[in-house]
């Protein structure tokens, strides 16, 4: 186990071999573990906390995922597709709060639902906004698709394309999805092969903990990402990790649910195993789980999320699944400061072209913590002047100084500095 983390510390990665020794480990080894993975957070990435939301453009959907309350045949369920004056609508919304990162999702139908229905979406929110307020980056996760469809989201000026597994065990995979498109195993298996060759540099994988064995899914999942590493060049930008949770309408067995022990180990070893992935939590979690798993590897996080097409402003019985985490992004933001982290509203690698590998070889050389902490302080410093409730001003004001010290002394924190009095005096969009 000491050679294993001693190897993991050096921020080389593990093998699924390797993980799966930590993942064997009695429970009494967790705090070095945990203690392992938040050094490795911390020297490949700092103390910043990328926040974002989703935004679910359309409910309607041919498949039949036995856990997705979007299921076809749940017909309770009240469908909607959002129009391009509601998706404008909702993204204002979101900017309203302070967002600067949306995550697009939607069923499958590709009827209801065609791409250009969705290429039409990026540009729409894209387009949304005034005077320094506007949402800077579009991730999308939708259903895998050709290779031709790929070039297209590219061309749109997506962020991350993401993509979940949902499941590595080809027969619990068939299981859980009996019917429609998604039920092709080898396809959805094969879809980021697709999306790299389409020109995609970053892409997010991702399992669905508590369908199958978590031991197993986690890692098939560090399998894949290094078997795509070795065949295009490039790694995972981001690894999700949604835990199973209840959903209306649905009939999913619940044999392989995971207990929050196992799913922080289930954490942890990732950020070990794939260290120059960010790693992303959802409000599926409460919030103690989600402060716990900041001091265990995650990166970026999802925050005053809805998951039903139009739900931002008004209430909604259209969810995908019942979350957890009902705080307000301000809540958020102050709750993150005030365990000694920075939230991040950076979209500034993306006009900077720091993507796919170029961002990968800054991460592995440690150049981009010293990026990412100048950039979250100057996108809080916006937040703060526009959006922060008295608390979470107060509690940015108390650790300016702290967090600029930080950088290390040269260029980069001078930099830092006067930009930071920029944003602080008002200027939009400030980043390096």
């Amino acid at each position: 186990m000491e050679d294993i983390l001693a190897k993991a510390e050096a921020c080389v990665g593990l093998t699924a071999e390797e993980a799966a020794e930590l993942l064997a480990l009695p429970e009494h080894f967790d705090d070095m573990l945990f203690a392992s993975a938040k050094r490795v957070k911390q020297k490949l990435y700092g103390a910043r906390v990328v926040l974002f939301a989703p935004l679910y453009i359309s409910n309607m959907c041919t498949n039949s995922c036995l856990y997705c309350s979007f299921r076809q045949e749940n017909t309770l369920l009240m469908r909607r597709k959002l129009s391009q004056a509601e998706i404008a609508e909702q993204a204002k919304v979101l900017i309203n709060m302070g967002h600067k990162r949306v995550l697009l999702e939607t069923g499958e139908d590709l009827a209801a639902t065609p791409l250009d229905y969705v290429l039409e979406s990026i540009h729409t929110i894209y387009h949304v906004g005034h005077s320094g307020r506007e949402i800077r980056r579009v991730n999308v996760n939708i259903a895998a698709t050709s290779v031709e469809n790929y070039r297209e989201l590219k061309a749109a000026g997506i962020g991350t394309y993401q993509l979940f597994q949902e499941t590595y065990h080809e027969p619990t995979y068939q299981l859980m999805h009996p019917r429609g498109p998604k039920a092709d195993y080898r396809y959805h298996l094969t879809a980021m092969d697709r999306a790299i060759e389409g020109g995609i540099e970053d892409f997010g994988l991702g399992v669905l903990l508590g369908l199958y064995d978590y031991r197993q899914d986690t890692q098939s999942l560090i399998t894949h990402a290094h078997e795509l590493k070795s065949r295009w060049g490039i790694g995972p930008h981001t690894v999700s990790v949604p835990r199973l949770r209840p959903a209306k309408n649905t009939r999913c067995p619940d044999t392989y649910l995971l207990n929050d022990q196992q799913f922080a180990r289930v954490v942890a070893v990732l950020r070990l195993a794939l260290p120059l992935a960010g790693i992303i939590l959802s409000t599926r979690e409460a919030p103690v789980m989600r402060d716990f798993l900041l001091d265990v590897g995650v990166s970026q996080m999802s925050a005053a999320s809805s998951t039903a097409p139009g739900g931002y402003g008004r209430e909604s019985e259209s969810r995908q699944f019942e979350g957890i985490d009902h705080r307000s992004l301000d809540e958020v933001v102050e709750g993150i400061i005030r365990r000694g982290y920075v939230p991040s509203f950076c979209t500034g690698c993306y006009r900077k072209e720091r993507r796919g590998n170029r961002f990968m070889q800054l991460v592995e050389h440690g150049h981009i913590k010293d990026m990412c902490q100048a950039n979250a302080l100057l996108t809080l410093a916006e937040y703060v002047l526009q959006f922060a409730s008295p608390a979470a001003k107060e509690a940015a004001n108390a650790r300016w100084e702290q967090w600029l010290l930080a950088i290390p002394a040269g260029a980069m924190r001078d930099s830092a500095r006067m930009k930071l009095e920029r944003a602080l005096a008002g200027e939009s969009d400030v980043y390096v």
